[in-house]
């Protein structure tokens, strides 16, 4: 009885944002001390560039697969189960990479790991929908920005440690506090609202769940929901593009140093985290839809402004202008593909979107190698320009946040 009474609470909708903001940021800080260790790992192993580069495709691959799996897993068991059980073992798989040996080893734990992380980013994403439709707030973008300060501030942070622990030592820090914090944390996710619902504000009790409000058949939104996730993938490969190859542009085609261009790309961080803690207020005042087609446009100039300057200072203000235009675009493509398919449709579109992340650092390459950096990076504006034309095309069908009735949201996606 007390395991059917857990998980029929489960499967009922978000309401709290408290824990949710924490998962986001913790999310961040152990993403980030992963990344500070990539070089301590990849020498531990003895890998060569190639090699590393095969691990982490095994690791990006198997999040693509478990994403789709894991829309169909937080609809039948509900965003909170699935969340507070992830999230515990992405920690444990933080640690095991530094035990590994050989790169055929890493490859393995990274393939294992994907798997576990992709989970954990769908079931974060369908939580941050749930909770947009309780609150009837735009809080997608402002989670993904608590994502980016978390991601700084392990940054930051592994930056620190990095010469005073052992990659092992480190990691299991992070992990322990991963794990504690869940512990903290988990009761509170996994409670049911039963407070009397305040202005803006749904119940457990009260909030649409799949099973009781009335929402259209997936299949019915599932070209939508595959436009949406063209929209990630388009923003995901500018993301990805700009983190594996603007300080290398920086340092090579502008002719920065390397202090420079590092404070370059953390620039665009900043600009990528601030974008995305203003970003519900700003979707509040002009609308998704707007916030996409602008988004857009802001990344391709950007991106083309940085590409092809020759001043160090000028490329600075490009990342910026770049990291303020894709701030906001994937949360918004995350959050209307959970109103129309909800957790199925977070899936669907995160897998699609990681086609970008996992494509576009490679293709840059290989574009770097026959016409030069700076065209290759500008195709980050032409992918742009694909997802802003997407935006102009669901204009009408993206209703602004004050208008989407809360019992209702998937209908007033689609325009009914």
């Amino acid at each position: 009885m007390v395991l059917r009474r857990l998980l029929n609470a489960s499967r009922e909708p978000v309401t709290r944002l408290y824990p949710l903001t924490v998962f986001f940021a913790a999310d961040g800080i152990l993403f980030a001390a992963w990344v500070v260790r990539i070089p301590h790992i990849k020498a531990q192993v003895g890998a060569t560039a190639t090699q590393l580069g095969f691990a982490l495709l095994c690791m990006t691959f198997a999040s693509a697969i478990s994403m789709y799996v894991a829309g169909r897993l937080c609809a039948r068991l509900g965003t909170r189960l699935v969340t507070v059980a992830s999230f515990p073992l992405v920690c444990v798989g933080l640690v095991l990479p530094a035990l590994t040996r050989s790169p055929i080893q890493l490859g393995v734990v990274l393939f294992a790991w994907g798997c576990v992380y992709g989970t954990l980013l769908v079931a974060l994403n369908a939580a941050a929908v749930e909770v947009e439709k309780a609150t009837q707030r735009a809080l997608m973008s402002p989670m993904h920005g608590l994502w980016s300060v978390g991601g700084l501030v392990g940054a930051v942070t592994g930056g620190m440690l990095v010469e005073r622990l052992t990659t092992s030592t480190h990691l299991g820090v992070i992990a322990i506090s991963g794990v504690v914090t869940t512990l903290l944390v988990a009761p509170s996710m996994m409670r049911p609202d039963s407070r009397s619902a305040g202005p803006g504000e749904l119940t457990a009790a009260t909030a649409p769940t799949t099973r009781h409000a009335p929402q259209p058949a997936f299949p019915a939104v599932r070209t939508l929901v595959i436009l949406l996730g063209v929209v990630a993938l388009c923003t995901a490969y500018g993301e990805g593009a700009v983190g594996d190859w603007a300080v290398l542009h920086l340092q090579q085609d502008v002719g920065a140093s390397e202090s420079l261009a590092a404070y370059g790309f953390g620039a665009y961080m900043v600009a990528v985290s601030v974008g995305r803690l203003t970003g519900g207020l700003i979707i509040q005042q002009v609308g998704e839809s707007w916030v996409l087609i602008g988004g857009a446009v802001l990344a391709a100039l950007g991106i083309l402004v940085a590409a092809w300057t020759t001043s160090v200072w000028v490329a600075w203000v490009g990342l910026v202008v770049v990291g303020l235009g894709l701030a906001n675009m994937f949360p918004v493509a995350m959050a209307r593909a959970g109103a129309l398919g909800g957790s199925r449709g977070v899936g669907l579109a995160s897998t699609i979107g990681n086609v970008g992340m996992l494509g576009g650092p490679p293709i840059i390459g290989f574009l770097a190698d026959q016409w030069g950096l700076p065209a290759a990076l500008s195709t980050i504006a032409v992918l742009a320009g694909v997802a802003g034309l997407i935006g102009v095309a669901l204009r009408e069908r993206m209703a602004p946040r004050a208008t989407v009735s809360p019992a209702k949201p998937d209908a007033a996606m689609l325009g009914t």
